[in-house]
C-alpha cells in the first residue's frame, strides 16, 4: 500500500469530514457515518480511488 494522499489533500479530507460528520448530527442522520471514510484515508496516507485512476497528490520526494 504506496502512500498518495499529500499534505492539502489530508487537509481537505479532515475539513471535509469534520463537516459531513457534523451535519450528520446536526440532521440526526446515520449519512454522517460517512465521514469515517475521508478521515481515514487522511490518516492512513493512502486512497484506494486514486489508485484506481493512477494520480497521486503526495509530493515526489
Amino acid at each position: 500500500m504506496k502512500k498518495n494522499v499529500g499534505t492539502i489533500d489530508k487537509v481537505v479530507r479532515i475539513v471535509a469530514a469534520i463537516i459531513i460528520g457534523s451535519l450528520g448530527y446536526y440532521y440526526q442522520s446515520w449519512w454522517g457515518l460517512l465521514a469515517i471514510i475521508p478521515l481515514f484515508t487522511a490518516f492512513v496516507g493512502f486512497c484506494p480511488i486514486w489508485t484506481i485512476f493512477g494520480f497521486s497528490t503526495k509530493s515526489k520526494e
